[in-house]
């Protein structure tokens, strides 16, 4: 999958994705208020069979666990509310997604989830020289190690606090699920910058938005039929 270069140079991929962030918003599909930010790794050719006998330069390698990866990272800014994703940035796989998390957050945001790679964000000077990014309420997963020990027969707050931010963290993991495994953006297939790759992302986010909305409208044209046919139903009981 590739974009066309005219659309890359004249910027028209990202016009094309504000546009349909625009419109998921005044349909009622993305609210506004909260972002999930986070990035995932998508893999680039590692072989160096080529002419200038290398890899590719704008991709770098990065360990994740135990696992050495080669390529790109996608950082995203996703729905708190519906998870659809309306904010995109693409860098080489060694940078740490807690620089570009500032860029992710849009102006009317009052909340931030991350998971706990995003710890000391609020401490970030790019975060602390911006009124609205240091006022923003940050809800960051910590790790398990750091949280107290309590007894048995004591409530666990902390821990009970954890639980309640990750089913709201974890949708950002849709997204990605949906550009790796429904659209198939696992591996890019021919050399480039990251910026090239990057429409090439946003235009896989345009797909996963436009699919999920037109899912969601199905399900609430089908909840609204059946809805409807029972309160017939239940009017014509009445009736008789």
């Amino acid at each position: 999958m590739q974009v066309s270069p005219f659309v890359e140079v004249n910027g028209l991929d990202k016009l094309c994705f504000d546009a349909i962030n625009r419109v998921m918003v005044a349909s009622g599909h993305m609210m506004k208020g909260g972002t999930i930010v986070d990035a995932t790794i998508i893999n680039a050719r590692s072989s160096t069979k080529n002419a200038e006998k290398a890899r590719d330069p704008e991709m770098h390698q990065t360990k994740k666990g135990n696992e050495w990866r080669h390529g790109m990272k996608c950082h995203a800014g996703v729905d708190a509310d519906s998870g659809l994703v309306h904010t995109i940035e693409v860098t080489a796989a060694n940078i740490h997604g807690v620089t570009v998390a500032s860029k992710l957050i849009r102006e009317d945001d009052e909340i931030v989830y991350d998971d706990s790679g995003y710890l000391g964000i609020q401490r970030r000077p790019a975060v602390i020289s911006d009124a609205h990014l240091s006022a923003i309420d940050y809800r960051i997963n910590r790790r398990p190690h750091s949280l107290p020990e309590v007894s048995d027969s004591a409530i666990d707050w902390e821990r009970f606090i954890e639980y309640r931010k990750s089913p709201v963290r974890c949708k950002v993991e849709y997204a990605f699920r949906s550009i790796k495994c429904q659209f198939g953006y696992i591996k890019t297939r021919l050399p480039g910058a990251c910026k090239k790759w990057e429409s090439t992302v946003r235009y896989v986010c345009m797909r996963e938005s436009l699919y999920v909305g037109n899912s969601r409208t199905k399900s609430l044209r089908g909840l609204t039929r059946d809805k409807c046919a029972h309160f017939e139903e239940s009017g014509a009981k009445q009736g008789r």
